[in-house]
C-alpha cells in the first residue's frame, strides 16, 4: 500500500470486498462508555467496535495504556474477526488520534494491510455515506504474529538517551507546558521534549495535511537523528508516528508508557514553552 490513509470515497468503493474489515476505535478520556454508545447509535456498515481500554491495553504495565503482549493482542484481533488475509481499515471520530494506536499495533505484529480512514467518521458522513446501527456477526479468524517495522523505547533507555534523541510530545500544548494535567500525577513534560500536538498534523477539516507539508513540519522539529514519539499514555503519540510515515520520514520509536509512566516514576520534569534540559 502506497499510503497508510484511505479517504471516504475510496473506502466506499471497496465496501463489498469480502477481505475488508473495519474497526471502530472511538474512545474518550474519562468517559469509558461513550465510544461504545456512539458505535451503537451509528457506525460505518460492517464495522466492529474495538475498545481501547480492554482490547488494546494490557491489564498491567507501565503507564495508563500499557501495550498488551503481542500474542494476546493477536488473539484478541482474531476473536474480533480480524485475520491474516484481511485488509483492515481503522477509524474513530477524532481525526485518527485513537485509530492510529490500532494502526501502530497491527503493524507491530506484522500486519501491513492496514489503513486509517482520513478524517474519520466525520469525513465519511460529510461525503454522503450512511451509518448503520446493525451489528456484524463476527466469525473468529486466524491472526498470526510476525515481525513488524515498529520500534519501542522504555523509560530507562529514554532517560539514558535524553539529549541524543529528539522527543516529540503529542499532547495538547497546555498539558505540555504544565498548565493543566487532568489525569497524571505531575504536570509538565519530559526534559528536552518538543511540543508536537496532533492538531498540527491536520487541516481545518480534520484530515491529514499533505505529505510535503508534514515532511516540512517534522524536519523542522527533528532535522537529524533518532526520534521518540511520546504523549500521555502511548496513544496520541501514534498519530505523530502516522504523520511522519505519511511524510515518508524514518519511523520514530514509540515510548508506550509516555507521560503517565514518566510522571509516576519520579523522573525529572520540565514546564513551560521551552524543552528544558536534563539536569546533571
Amino acid at each position: 500500500m502506497s499510503s497508510p490513509l484511505i479517504d471516504a470515497d475510496a473506502l466506499a468503493a471497496i465496501s463489498g470486498d469480502p477481505a475488508l474489515r473495519l474497526a471502530d476505535t472511538r474512545w474518550y478520556l474519562g468517559e469509558p462508555d461513550r465510544g461504545r454508545r456512539g458505535f451503537d447509535e451509528g457506525h460505518i456498515p460492517g464495522a466492529v467496535f474495538v475498545e481501547l481500554d480492554h482490547d488494546l491495553t494490557a491489564p498491567a504495565g507501565p503507564g495508563r495504556h500499557p501495550l498488551p503482549d503481542r500474542a494476546a493482542f493477536a488473539a484478541t484481533m482474531g476473536r474480533l474477526g480480524f485475520g491474516d488475509d484481511h485488509t483492515i481499515v481503522v477509524y474513530d471520530d477524532r481525526s485518527g488520534v485513537i485509530a492510529a494506536r490500532l494502526w501502530w499495533m497491527l503493524r507491530d505484529v506484522g500486519h501491513g494491510a492496514v489503513r486509517v480512514l482520513d478524517g474519520g467518521l466525520e469525513a465519511w458522513t460529510a461525503a454522503g455515506h450512511s451509518l448503520t446501527t446493525a451489528t456484524v456477526e463476527i466469525t473468529p479468524a486466524t491472526f498470526t504474529v510476525r515481525p513488524g517495522p515498529t520500534r519501542q523505547i522504555d523509560r530507562e533507555e529514554l532517560l539514558e538517551r535524553l539529549g541524543t534523541v529528539t522527543v516529540l510530545d503529542a499532547r495538547a500544548p497546555d498539558r505540555y507546558r504544565g498548565e493543566v494535567e487532568p489525569v497524571d500525577p505531575v504536570a509538565g513534560h519530559i526534559p528536552t521534549a518538543l511540543s508536537a500536538p496532533t492538531t498540527d498534523n491536520l487541516d481545518a477539516a480534520g484530515r491529514f495535511l499533505p505529505a510535503t507539508a508534514l515532511a516540512r513540519h517534522y524536519r523542522a522539529l527533528a532535522p537529524q537523528g533518532e526520534v521518540v514519539a511520546s504523549c500521555g499514555s502511548g496513544v496520541f503519540a501514534c498519530h505523530d508516528i502516522l504523520a511522519m510515515t505519511i511524510a515518508g520520514l524514518p519511523e520514530p520509536m514509540l515510548y508506550p508508557g509516555s507521560w503517565s509512566d514518566w510522571s509516576s516514576s519520579g523522573m525529572p520534569v520540565a514546564v513551560g514553552d521551552e524543552p528544558g534540559a536534563l539536569e546533571p
